[in-house]
């Protein structure tokens, strides 16, 4: 291109160079031609200039394009790899944040061996209290920083949240329904819960977790798991105990967080939180919902088929008819199918439960179906408190002062009272379940708690004699010991009373009268204690030595307070169960347990709850501290002194027109009220004759319960020693006091 432009210039170069010539001679054609390119030349200069312009600027296009491609390539190779690098280094989980809501340390220890758990997975995990958590300033960054937040709470007395949670609850509950947090404050938060509660609590199972789970969600909290939820009820327990419960949430939860570290997503169920529905999820969720209908109209048809002659005769021509079912009959129609569905519940009642002739209790049958009372972590627990474990429900333990009595260093104030030998003495109870969660109970709430039998049954010959054998050989592991008394040691291996009141509620175990008679016939006596929520159960009892019941307050609130009953009922029990000692002809006590700034003000309800029962004898004793415990606020400051003890009960005497103060015992801050008819020619028979019990108890019995006798009728005289203002304070003079300094005091015993 370049060389054509070369040569039209030169040509018209040498043309321009001859024209003054040519102009003198004569024109030619072809001079002619050339002449008028050289008046034209400016146009041909312009369209040589346009031509290689456009030439010029098609070629660097060209270029320009295939740079482009090179570029291109080398660019989308680099962002690639940078992409694939990038895409490897994006975390997904930031970490987990266990906090825990926890009274006595169950849903704490759950939430370290969770953090273990997650920390074996490569995965940063933080354990936190709730009392040191401040949601207003750090729960919102929980939905920022890619971290998933594990809520494990417990429900505490009445639905409440424990006491470290308590803030963390309120605080959660206003934000769910403040406008101005709004509803997508948490949005982003993911976050998982398991709950810790009992079923026995009907109302309040594990309440507080439900609630926080709802609170989230309303804040608009991504769940990640369904919630768990664990039960101390190892009846009802989908896996047997509360521990088995975590452990199977606990394989859930893992298996989901491996999931989200690894960038999955999750499956959507259908139901989103808008009410509508994925695309992809309708045909599926239409397909079901089909499913259901029909399975619903099979189960309305079985129940129908259930219902009375009439009402199947009636639906019967209905169908046959093809008739619409009118409003009006709808009624009828649900009225059958609930009727229909209560006479299955009954059934299934049934052959579970039946009225037991020998005991008058409920009694469940379906041995097998049932489960142990004793879980592993129960079992593991009351071993380490020095429980000899019997079967699945019983229990033994040596207590206190049989140790000091086998020393020579005074008995129980039971033996100043009534006159047992503390040596002799085996504290077991047949039934470790109990149906309140007294705040002094001196087990911390180890044992389990429930308001029916609904656990395995072990016999009561076998409860006893594993009793007795535990027993005495714990009584061997003290032969040799320095101090023991060779003669009582040998009286300490032939078991002569038993105290019914080691734990729980005796009272439950449906083969109580069985085991009852059963000490008698090995002439053991029987001191049985209650706790007066089982008002029948008193009623049907068969003649024990002497039967107690616990009074801990005289109020019903006081009473919710102190004893924390599981019966929702449990002051109508309480009460009935004071009548129905009244009705009992063998000895009976009212025990009460002073606890300072609780129940020591009570004086005219205490005195009221007295006349409703009629009691043989009152004690009253001062709580007893066992030391700190999670799961009850009692501290030495509610433990009241000996003489607040005695101002009490010279108080409470005084309301009282047919009682008197007949014992003391200082060295257990107790004191004994007894009524007047033991006061016999001015001296107390508080005493018991044990041999003429067994001989009453067993006419008793071989008259099939015609032959019967009362209190009056095997009293024995109470030594001075033992009387109330006697300077020996209730300490048998035939021992020696023993006074220690600077140990840990042993809180066992009756």
């Amino acid at each position: 291109m370049l060389g054509v432009f070369a040569f039209v210039l030169l040509f018209v170069s040498s043309v321009s160079a001859s024209t003054p010539k040519a102009s003198q001679d004569a024109h030619s054609p072809s001079e002619s031609y050339f002449m008028s390119l050289w008046h034209n030349r400016l146009y041909l200069y312009s369209a040589a200039a346009l031509v290689f312009g456009i030439w010029f600027s098609f070629k660097m296009l060209l270029t320009k394009k295939s740079f482009s491609k090179e570029v291109g390539l080398l660019v989308y190779k680099a962002v690639k790899k940078d992409d694939s690098s990038d895409r490897d280094a994006v975390v997904h989980v930031s970490g987990v944040k266990i906090l825990y809501g926890s009274q006595t340390g169950t849903a704490k220890g759950f939430a370290k061996e969770l953090s273990e758990e997650v920390k074996a997975l490569g995965l940063p995990a933080e354990v936190i209290d709730m009392k040191d958590y401040d949601p207003d300033d750090r729960l919102a960054d929980e939905c920022t920083n890619k971290s998933v937040c594990v809520f494990l709470v417990a429900t505490y007395t009445d639905g409440q949240p424990t006491e470290n949670a308590e803030w963390f609850c309120k605080w959660l509950e206003e934000a769910s329904t403040d406008f101005r947090y709004g509803k997508t404050y948490l949005k982003g938060l993911r976050y998982a819960v398991f709950g810790l509660g009992n079923s026995v609590y009907v109302g309040h199972y594990n309440t507080v977790g439900k609630n926080v789970d709802k609170w989230l969600w309303m804040l608009s909290g991504m769940r990640i798991l369904t919630r768990g939820e664990g039960d101390c009820n190892v009846v009802k327990s989908r896996n047997g105990s509360v521990q088995a419960d975590f452990l199977a949430w606990k394989v859930k939860f893992l298996n989901r967080l491996q999931a989200l570290a690894k960038g999955e997503k999750m499956s959507c169920s259908g139901n989103c939180k808008t009410g509508g529905s994925c695309k992809n999820k309708r045909k599926d969720r239409q397909e079901e919902e089909e499913k259901v209908a029909l399975q619903s109209n099979h189960s309305e048809e079985d129940l129908m088929e259930s219902s009375s002659d009439e009402e199947e005769s009636g639906l019967q021509d209905e169908k046959k008819s093809g008739s619409v079912v009118d409003m009006e009959d709808l009624g009828n129609i649900m009225n059958s199918a609930k009727k229909s569905k209560s006479k299955e519940e009954g059934q299934a009642d049934g052959r579970l439960v039946k009225l037991s002739k020998l005991n008058g209790v409920k009694k469940i049958e379906d041995e097998g179906e049932r489960r142990e009372m004793i879980t592993p972590a129960l079992r593991e627990a009351l071993t380490k408190q020095g429980y000899k474990l019997i079967g699945s429900h019983s229990g033994v333990k040596l207590c206190r002062w049989t140790k000091s009595m086998l020393r020579g260093r005074g008995g129980c104030y039971k033996h100043t009272f009534y006159g047992i030998e503390s040596h002799r003495c085996m504290e077991t109870t047949p039934s470790l379940a109990c149906a309140n969660k007294c705040v002094f109970c001196w087990r911390h709430h180890t044992n389990p708690v429930g308001t029916e039998w609904r656990w395995k049954m072990d016999p009561a010959e076998k409860i006893l004699q594993d009793s007795m054998e535990k027993h005495q050989s714990m009584i061997r592991q003290f032969r040799g010991v320095p101090g023991v008394k060779p003669e009582r040691y040998e009286e300490g291996l032939a078991v002569k009373h038993c105290a019914l009141s080691l734990v729980g509620e005796p009272i439950m175990y449906p083969e109580i009268n069985t085991f009852i008679r059963l000490l008698h016939s090995h002439h053991i006596s029987s001191f049985l204690v209650t706790n007066a929520q089982f008002p029948e159960e008193i009623r049907s009892l068969v003649p024990v030595t002497q039967l107690y019941v616990s009074v801990d307050a005289s109020t019903k609130d006081s009473l919710k307070k102190i004893d924390r009953p599981l019966f929702k009922d449990f002051w109508p029990r309480f009460l009935d169960s004071l009548r129905a000692l009244g009705e009992k002809r063998q000895r009976t006590v009212y025990r009460l347990t002073l606890v300072k700034a609780w129940n020591v003000e009570e004086m005219q309800a205490y005195s009221e709850l007295i006349s409703l029962g009629q009691p043989d004898f009152i004690e009253v004793k001062g709580v007893t501290y066992c030391g700190e415990s999670s799961a009850s606020s009692l501290t030495m400051a509610n433990v009241p002194w000996h003489q607040e003890v005695v101002a009490f009960v010279q108080q409470l005497a005084d309301m009282l027109p047919q009682y008197e103060i007949a014992c003391e015992h200082e060295h257990s801050n107790c004191l004994l009220i007894a009524h007047t008819k033991f006061k016999v020619d001015g001296e107390w028979r508080t005493w018991i004759d044990y041999e003429r019990f067994q001989e009453l108890v067993r006419a008793h019995e071989e008259s099939a319960g015609q032959q019967s006798f009362s209190a009056l009728d095997y009293m024995a005289k109470t030594p001075s020693w033992a009387l109330f203002g006697a300077h020996e304070q209730g300490f048998d003079p035939a021992d020696t006091r023993f006074q220690r300094r600077n140990k840990t005091k042993d809180i066992s015993g009756c």
